[in-house]
């Protein structure tokens, strides 16, 4: 755990703002916790507000998927950073990200998703240091994703008292 505000000055200096929670497009809630532990729902990139749909190895690039994976790790800090407040707590309180699965559309001979998902890794890494925002990962090269999204990414969290 970080001290007070050292998690928003480190938003601040990097220019984020935090996005509102996401509302859920399905019959899901955008986060579950259970002890220490939150699960953070998957979240499609979004550009200019709406859904950013492509394909990479088709109408996307690498560093398109990158800047798109970095945009849904930014959104799923507004959600822990709403879940967490529901609480009483705050970002600062997170102890460890623990797990990202990454989401890639793509098509059959795109073999970078782990670079993509490296958009949202080097983020939270920046975000939380090196030791809390050190995290297992997984990335997946998938046909398709909702609503034609071209990155999806869940995470799990473990937040101290």
């Amino acid at each position: 755990m970080t001290t007070a505000n050292d998690i928003y000055k480190t938003l601040a200096d990097l220019n984020i703002t935090l996005p509102p929670i996401s509302v859920p497009a399905a019959a899901y809630v955008p986060y579950a916790q259970t002890g220490h532990l939150i699960f953070l729902s998957g979240n499609i990139a979004k550009k200019d507000g709406q859904v950013w749909v492509g394909q990479l190895g088709k109408n996307i690039s690498l560093d398109e998927g990158k800047a798109a994976a970095r945009v849904v790790a930014i959104g799923l800090l507004g959600t822990l950073h709403a879940a967490l407040a529901a609480t009483g707590k705050d970002l600062n309180h997170v102890s460890r990200i623990v797990k990202v699965m990454s989401l890639v559309n793509s098509t059959a001979d795109f073999t970078d998703q782990h670079l993509v998902t490296n958009g949202a890794s080097e983020l939270l890494g920046q975000v939380f240091g090196p030791v809390v925002g050190a995290h297992a990962r997984s990335a997946f090269g998938v046909a398709q994703l909702p609503m034609g999204a071209c990155v999806e990414i869940e995470m799990i969290v473990e937040v101290g008292n």
